[in-house]
Formats: structure tokens, sequence, C-alpha cells
């Protein structure tokens, strides 16, 4: 992990519990949800519960270390250390895995917008299909 003095901004203590779930998200290929990223600091550490989990993620997303966003209008939120890059993502309509989208689709988009002087700031884009593995079971069933 990066030296703690360049990942938690000032006023953040640099407990354990808080290290262990910022290393999980340093080392996520994808976004995970709080159930995930617990049972993963959990198997290096069985003294944390979920409830600190969740208020370790709560603290790191309003000091901006890391994003929260939910996919497929979901109540569950996913969780990914803010690279200072947005990212995009396919979810699987099946078992729900997530996988990143290689480029940003909105790249050469230019929206049209019916108010003429509206600053767009972000956008956020996901797609939904079937992953690999489920797109073969499915596709076996018929």
């Amino acid at each position: 992990m990066k030296d703690d003095n360049s990942v938690f901004p000032a006023g953040i203590k640099r407990t354990k519990h808080r290290r262990s779930v910022y290393s999980v998200l340093e080392n996520a290929a994808s976004p995970l949800s709080a159930p995930e990223i617990f049972s993963r600091v959990r198997d290096g550490d069985a003294s944390v519960w979920l409830s600190t989990v969740y208020r370790i993620l709560d603290c790191f997303v309003s000091e901006g270390l890391v994003l929260k966003t939910t996919v497929m209008d979901s109540s569950m939120a996913f969780y990914e250390l803010n690279r200072e890059q947005h990212r995009h993502y396919a979810v699987c309509v099946n078992c729900r895995k997530v996988i990143e989208l290689v480029n940003c689709p909105m790249e050469k988009f230019v929206p049209e917008i019916a108010e003429s002087d509206f600053h767009v700031l972000g956008h956020k884009v996901e797609m939904y299909g079937y992953c690999k593995d489920c797109d073969k079971k499915i596709s076996s069933l018929h």
C-alpha cells in the first residue's frame, strides 16, 4: 500500500481497519459492495464488524477517497477508489457481476440539451446484459 501520508487526508485517523478497507479497494479489479469488502477484510482480521466497514466507507466517501455508486437502480451500493478518472460498467443481469468498460462511450458524444446554458459536470453510463458465464448457461437452456 502507498505511504499513509499520501493516502489519507489530514484529519483521518490511520487505523488498522481503515488501512485494511483501503487495501481491499486498492487491489480490487472492479467496484465492491460493503459486504464484499467486509468479507475480504474479515479474512485477515476477524475482529472487524460490517457496521465498521460501512462507517469507514462513509468516511472515505465524504473525504473523496472513495466513490460510491449504485448499478441497475439497486439499493446495493458499490465502492471503488477515487482514481481521479471516471469509469463505466457493464452489469450482468443474472449474477450481478460488474465489468469495467475499456472506453468511455460518451467521449465523442455531444449532448443537445434544451437549456443551452446548461453546464455538464459528468455522466453515468451503465450497460446491462449477460456475462460470458451466464450467457453460456442461458443459451444452453434454449
